[in-house]
């Protein structure tokens, strides 16, 4: 009624899940949760991951190719920071991936009674797919 719609913008989309992709990597996810705070250089990085600095480094260098960090050069010493939207993107990613399961998908309502452990795992599980044998040929 009073929502509007927007168009859809296929590049801006792109750019989203270019963004959301760097920041799925567990080590990237550290490195941006201890970057939204202060700025670090790739040395203190790497100790904090308990990584090689050179993984370390290709691990930032993703994140600055999405925009989600930023650099500057002190000497032979680089320094990362990242703003403050990532610090927003970081928490809001938190609240979604805590925040309680609402009705849906493995849920029933109360009415139909209580949903057992072997329900939820049957709905939660993908099935497997099995791969079908060619046909031979006579």
């Amino acid at each position: 009624m009073g929502t509007q719609v927007t168009s859809w913008d296929s590049a801006g989309a792109d750019r989203a899940v270019a963004v959301l992709k760097a920041a799925a990597d567990p080590s990237r996810y550290r490195l941006l949760w201890a970057l939204s705070g202060q700025e670090l250089p790739v040395s203190a990085l790497a100790e904090l991951l308990g990584a090689h600095v050179a993984a370390t480094s290709q691990h930032l260098a993703k994140l600055r190719s999405v925009g989600l960090v930023d650099s500057r050069r002190e000497g032979t010493r680089i320094y990362y920071r990242a703003g403050a939207r990532v610090r927003g993107l970081l928490e809001e990613a938190s609240l979604v991936a805590n925040a309680p399961v609402e009705q849906g998908v493995g849920e029933t309502d109360a009415s139909a009674g209580p949903v057992t452990v072997a329900q939820e795992e049957a709905v939660r599980r993908p099935r497997a797919v099995r791969a079908r044998r060619p046909v031979a040929e006579h």
